[in-house]
Formats: C-alpha cells, sequence, structure tokens
C-alpha cells in the first residue's frame, strides 16, 4: 500500500489566499452644551446603534465577501458584487479545519483601525471558511478544490508522498488517479480495493483510496 499527504486546490490544510482587509468606519458620538436660562443645561447625543447583519463583525458568519481572492471587500449578500458566503470564522492564525464542503479560505490580516466592529481599535487575524453563493463549489466531493480533501474527491500523484486534488470528471488539469472512498480512523479499517492510504486529518485521518481506470469513474 502506498501513503501520501493529500493536499486541496493550493496546499495541504488551509489553502488559501492572503486578503486584505476592508477597514469599517465609524462615527463618534459627542455631546453639545446648550444654554439654559440660568443653568447650562449638558445634553448628549444617543450612543449610535450598531446595526445587525453586514458590517457587525467584519466577514462574520453568513455575511459575505467580494470577488477575488487577492484583494476583497465586505459586502451585503443582496450586493450584485457578492460572490461568497461565510459558513465559518476564525481568529488566529491556526484553528479549527474549515466545513467539509468549503470552498476557499480567506485569510485577514490583523489591523488596528481608530475604530472597529466591537470598538477595541483593532480585528484580529484570523481566517474566514467560504462557500460560493454559485455553482461552481470546488469544495464538494469530486469537484477538484477546496482546501481539504474529502470523501468522494480524486486525486493525482504530485511528488514523492504527496497527491493533489483534481476534479473526478476528469475536467481538471490532471486527469484523476485516485478515488477517496472512505474515511477511517486506521488503516485496518480500509476497504479491501484501497491502494493508497491518504492524509485527511479530524477525528477519521485516513483517507482509502482506490484506483481508478483512465478517464476517472
Amino acid at each position: 500500500m502506498r501513503e501520501a499527504r493529500g493536499v486541496g486546490a493550493h496546499r495541504a490544510g488551509f489553502a488559501g489566499v492572503v486578503g486584505s482587509l476592508l477597514l469599517l468606519s465609524a462615527a463618534l458620538s459627542g455631546c453639545r452644551l446648550a444654554s439654559g436660562s440660568d443653568d447650562d443645561t449638558r445634553e448628549t447625543a444617543p450612543a449610535p446603534t450598531r446595526a445587525s447583519g453586514y458590517g457587525v463583525v467584519f466577514l462574520g458568519i453568513d455575511e459575505c465577501s467580494s470577488f477575488g481572492r487577492e484583494s476583497f471587500t465586505e459586502v451585503p449578500c443582496t450586493s450584485e458584487r457578492a460572490a461568497a458566503r461565510v459558513v465559518a470564522r476564525h481568529d488566529g492564525k491556526v484553528g479549527p479545519p474549515c466545513p467539509a464542503t468549503t470552498d476557499f479560505v480567506l485569510h485577514i490580516s490583523e489591523q488596528k483601525p481608530s475604530a472597529d466592529e466591537d470598538g477595541d481599535g483593532a480585528v484580529p487575524q484570523g481566517y474566514a471558511c467560504m462557500r460560493n453563493l454559485e455553482a461552481p463549489h470546488p469544495g464538494d466531493p469530486g469537484g477538484g478544490g477546496g482546501p481539504r480533501t474529502i470523501v468522494g474527491d480524486c486525486v493525482h500523484s504530485a511528488g514523492a508522498g504527496e497527491v493533489r486534488e483534481t476534479s473526478c470528471d476528469s475536467e481538471g488539469e490532471k486527469a484523476p488517479e485516485y478515488k477517496v472512498t472512505a474515511a477511517v480512523e486506521k488503516r485496518s479499517g480500509c476497504p479491501a480495493s484501497t491502494e493508497l492510504y491518504v492524509e485527511l486529518g479530524g477525528p477519521m485521518p485516513v483517507g482509502c483510496a482506490r484506483p481508478l481506470p483512465p478517464g476517472g469513474s
């Protein structure tokens, strides 16, 4: 049996594109002094109300990003510029894996603007797991992309001890050579047809892959 490390459309684990952060501006509440008859009366303007949904947290869950992965912004999901929706959002460089059918990952650089979503003057470094609003969905099983290799995906050899995802329908740049048919805890749980073990990560880290005939299947 052969063993290989599974990688997504770009790199293993969290493949993604470093995005530039749209800094959200915020209005500052203030006070004004009004004159009374004998006493000065201080009248405080009401604090601005933070709207729900778009803009509360930069690329929070269920919010949308514009087209592009090198440069992107947060936009309302109803906008014609909306391209993908956030299905999971995490702070830090490393954290939980994205959901299995994530199409791509946007990495968010740490910023320290004068005002931000929670008022502490900083937007932490993190990453957003994205799902395209419309097809194609490369993160779906057999789709040929996404940051994770999952059951139903096809792979091709990409060097010593490494495989890379490709579309199962043979429309990718590389023809599929193996298909991941199961994810198990240990190799002993793989079916007899397994000829390649693919490292998937997660609670079921072993991917059982069988060879495909030319043209895929």
